[in-house]
């Protein structure tokens, strides 16, 4: 039976659905049958992350209709087949996605995969709500560092728990190591202490983020920062322990401190 896992955050922009296909790429490649099912209708985002937006044909919605089987419209990469999308139907609103038909997809492709990764859609309207109506799951909730994100994220957090999901996981993204030591961002484990919620792990600020997704990669693709903290994340989700990094704690040298830093260019881990 699988592990379902929905991925939400309060706000969009905090990195939900690049995060998502980084930790499917990663369980994927650590062995493990991946589904990722992209339920944000009318934003899909995971199959371009995934560089399989060219293979498009059916969506989630049209499964959900009955027009095509599931297997029919999930994508793969050959270069991973134990990794699969269903993608979101592009063209479509919130109030499309019939929850009960959807909950009845997760119970028949549960059997067939070790963990699903839902992406749930950003805030909390109807979208989300719908997602959340499928009580077969558990959540991992994404937040930045800032106020505005921790606020939102709350908000979601008491909307899971009200329909049955409590103490969702917490990921933090886009810390930035020195803005923790000198006091000006509040640190992974204080905002989810704050929260009262479990940390799962903590993301840097990276830039090949950033320069993964212009080529359609993830960073999980790049020998990088943020590939290390998702690999940890991924790791414990597995069921391994691994002991947090808590971005913060040491003081970035002198030299660091004073000297800008030099983008570096990223080179995919397939050219080692």
């Amino acid at each position: 039976m699988s592990q379902t896992f929905l991925i939400a955050s309060g706000k969009g922009g905090v990195g939900k659905s690049t995060v998502a296909a980084s930790l499917g790429i990663l369980l994927a490649g650590a062995g493990s049958s991946v589904l990722l099912i992209d339920a944000d209708f009318g934003l899909r985002s995971l199959d371009s992350l995934l560089a399989l937006e060219n293979q498009v044909v059916f969506d989630l919605l049209d499964v959900l209709s009955g027009d095509c089987a599931a297997a029919d419209a999930m994508l793969s990469d050959p270069s991973l087949p134990s990794l699969k999308l269903l993608p979101a139907a592009q063209f479509a609103r919130a109030k499309s996605l019939d929850v009960k038909k959807f909950r009845g997809l997760i119970q028949s492709v549960a059997r067939s995969y070790d963990y699903i990764l839902i992406d749930c859609p950003a805030g909390i309207e109807r979208g989300f709500r719908n997602v959340v109506r499928t009580e077969l799951c558990e959540a991992i909730l994404i937040t930045t560092p800032d106020d505005l994100s921790v606020r939102d994220v709350e908000r979601t957090a008491g909307i899971l728990e009200e329909k049955g999901i409590s103490h969702p996981w917490l990921i933090v993204n886009r810390l930035r190591n020195d803005l923790v030591c000198s006091g000006e961002m509040p640190a992974a484990r204080g905002i989810a202490d704050a929260l009262d919620l479990p940390l799962l792990g903590e993301i840097p600020e990276d830039e090949t983020v950033y320069r993964a997704q212009l080529r359609h990669r993830t960073a999980a693709d790049y020998d990088c920062e943020a590939r290390d903290a998702l690999v940890r994340i991924a790791r414990r989700l597995r069921g391994e322990s691994v002991p947090l990094p808590a971005y913060g704690k040491k003081r970035a040298s002198w030299f660091r401190r004073v000297s800008p830093r030099r983008l570096k260019e990223v080179s995919s881990l397939d050219s080692h």
